[in-house]
């Protein structure tokens, strides 16, 4: 993982993670309105309007400059497609954050959650000097689970019937991970 501070990106193998633009808002709006993304997501409105892309995107740049969340697309570093979406919160007062990502549906399967969550953790514990991370995934959606354990996220318990989402519960699993190696 490579940090670069000053243009605000971060760079792995395959992917280049950098602060979203108003351009990518057209683009935000279609990934968003796949109904496969928007039911393994805890806060994504659907239909997602891009009134809604254009929104989010503009709180970016306040939450990032005052240390409350760093939201990064995932794009391909070889041409600049845009994948997805990855953040980190950060609890100044615990020195903790939560992990949260969506990838495209045309895109899964191809290890790009995994590479991004494991570059936004080296980035919480080297950048940032968070103490813990954690994530959190619906029971229907075990894929999310298995990117978690493989960036060394330990599960935690699970929430029986914690959200309500589509005329159904659903559980919550829960994994952390805790700062002893940065």
């Amino acid at each position: 993982m490579i940090y670069n501070k000053d243009i605000r990106t971060i760079e792995t193998d395959r992917l280049l993670m950098r602060l979203f633009k108003q351009s990518d808002s057209k683009n935000v709006s279609i990934m968003c309105n796949n109904y496969n993304v928007y039911k393994s997501t805890l806060g994504l409105p659907y239909p997602y309007p891009i009134e809604c892309a254009i929104a989010w995107i503009n709180s970016h740049e306040e939450n990032y400059s005052s240390d409350k969340s760093y939201t990064f697309a995932i794009t391909l570093k070889e041409d600049g497609k845009l994948l997805g979406c990855i953040g980190v919160s950060y609890h100044k007062n615990n020195r903790n954050g939560e992990i949260g990502y969506w990838i495209s549906e045309e895109y899964w399967g191809n290890g790009y959650a995994t590479e991004a969550t494991k570059a936004i953790i080296e980035f919480a514990f080297k950048e940032k000097s968070y103490h813990k991370v954690y994530a959190r995934h619906f029971a229907s959606n075990p894929a999310s689970g298995r990117v978690m354990e493989k960036c060394g996220m330990k599960l935690e318990g699970i929430q029986i019937d914690q959200i309500y989402k589509n005329n159904l519960y659903e559980d919550i699993v829960n994994y952390g991970i805790v700062n002893y190696n940065y």
